[in-house]
């Protein structure tokens, strides 16, 4: 199995360290992890800054390679947090750095941040949704630097009321748009860990962007602790079956190898 959204110490709300990652990783039996390092340029809440050493980053990944590189393949990635405002920093970012993987997420809307709550405050739960996904049409539109999107409805985590509706529509158009520039998306087992009845995106979701035509996907825990490397993957890699896709994807200097699901079973 591969594990395609992890985050260490690198990430500023992250305190394990690599090595603990990779020991757990390599105990589970994975064949590749990839390291998804929480960069958010000019994230809204001051009390936290989401900028990455990757000097220290690269010099860190390079140790961890030549220590564990026979037992496991360890990957150079990277999640930003894209805002409308912000793309041009971020195409300089991936333009100055060479990554494997890069995850396109989005942590904020109409520059406020999900967790605190502001984002969805003087809203129904429909316009905040709303609103999120029109934001995210308007990012991968204009920015392509990335792979994969990230937990593509990480709104809904957010929210104790949950939507009435369904937004296919807006994540049609958004599928539509990233299949044509050769992006896909993944499905991340977190979801499961935060109370949420599914991973992200959820299962209707999934089948949404296969009907579309989308065939890349990774699989990723999300992890910030060691404990919860490849969480849940068994029954996300049994979801992907059931709807009809056949294999993982893994990045190498962002260009993707499938791997055939069914193998992961034997």
């Amino acid at each position: 199995m591969f594990d395609y959204h992890i985050h260490s110490n690198f990430s500023a709300d992250c305190s394990t360290p690599m090595e603990k990652t990779i020991e757990s990783a390599i105990n589970k039996g994975l064949k590749e992890i990839c390291f998804t390092e929480h960069v958010d340029f000019d994230y809204p809440d001051p009390t936290i800054s989401f900028e990455l050493d990757l000097n220290q980053y690269e010099k860190k990944l390079k140790e961890m390679k030549q220590n564990y590189g026979e037992s496991i393949s360890i990957k150079k990635g990277v999640e930003i947090g894209v805002e409308p405002h912000l793309l041009s920093r971020y195409e300089e970012l991936i333009a100055a750095n060479r990554f494997d993987f890069i995850i396109c997420s989005m942590h904020t809307s109409e520059q406020k941040d999900l967790h605190s709550g502001s984002f969805f405050a003087g809203k129904t739960v429909e316009e905040a949704y709303q609103l999120y996904y029109e934001e995210l049409l308007d990012c991968i539109t204009h920015f392509q630097d990335y792979n994969v999107l990230g937990h593509i409805d990480l709104v809904k985590r957010y929210t104790e009321q949950k939507s009435k509706l369904d937004f296919h529509d807006l994540l049609e158009q958004i599928f539509k748009r990233i299949i044509a520039d050769g992006k896909g998306i993944e499905l991340n087992t977190s979801g499961f860990r935060y109370g949420l009845n599914s991973g992200m995106p959820s299962t209707d979701i999934l089948k949404l962007y296969k009907e579309c035509g989308g065939e890349i996907i990774t699989l990723g825990s999300d992890s910030h602790m060691e404990t919860t490397v490849a969480y849940g993957f068994r029954d996300a890699l049994e979801l992907l079956q059931s709807i009809g896709f056949s294999n993982i994807a893994t990045y190498s200097d962002q260009k993707p190898t499938f791997h055939a699901i069914e193998e992961m079973f034997q």
